[in-house]
């Protein structure tokens, strides 16, 4: 009787340590199954996000240049009409994140910032210019200058900027989605990611 006994103890311990390697072995399987349907699914979302808007402009430039100190000048101008075609665009494969399999995390530590994208198109009109000054490269390069850097202003003005920021969101929210779905947790830098309003404050976060 002694000996079933033992016999029996023994052998539900097998069984017991049988089953605890199983479970143990099925849940590291899981869990790199789960690590890689995340970095698929990241594979999958990371591309380029565009968002294109069109700008007008028209600059007038004039330069003067005295002769004989204030008495004769030399004059030149232009008239310049442009159209921009500006993106706005996000590079995903840029995002910077680590799967924490041992404690189910996705961790994000960087989102790409915007990358903004004038593509002009110049138009001169009533170009004038005295002999004394004629127009050179140097005046033509000061013009594309003064009109990027106030087409710049306007883009930064818009809506073009925060609408390629919902654009980003919509993406990420992809991320949330499939980690909430699978028990994971969404993390950005430090800060849990707890429900889709948490995303919509990426951009104020990584701004910090």
């Amino acid at each position: 009787m002694k000996r079933i006994l033992i016999g029996a103890l023994i052998t539900l311990a097998i069984i017991l340590v049988f089953r605890s390697c199983w479970e143990d072995k099925k849940e590291k399987s899981i869990l790199q199954e789960n690590s890689m349907l995340i970095q698929q699914q990241i594979n999958n979302v990371s591309k380029l996000i565009v968002t294109e808007g069109h700008f007008a402009e028209v600059y007038n430039y004039k330069d003067s240049q005295e002769l004989f100190g204030a008495l004769i000048t030399a004059d030149k101008k232009a008239l310049v009409v442009v159209n921009a075609e500006v993106l706005v665009t996000y590079d995903l494969t840029k995002i910077d994140f680590e799967v924490i399999e041992e404690i189910r995390t996705l961790r994000i530590n960087s989102i790409p910032e915007p990358e903004i994208k004038i593509n002009p198109d110049f138009e001169y009109y009533d170009v004038t210019a005295d002999y004394l000054n004629p127009f050179k490269a140097s005046d033509y390069n000061k013009i594309k200058r003064n009109v990027n850097a106030s087409l710049m202003k306007k883009v930064e003005a818009s809506s073009l900027i925060s609408n390629a920021g919902n654009r980003l969101i919509s993406e990420l929210s992809k991320f949330y989605i499939l980690t909430n779905s699978m028990g994971w947790t969404l993390v950005y830098r430090d800060r849990d990611i707890e429900n889709m309003e948490g995303l919509r404050m990426l951009d104020e976060i990584s701004a910090d």
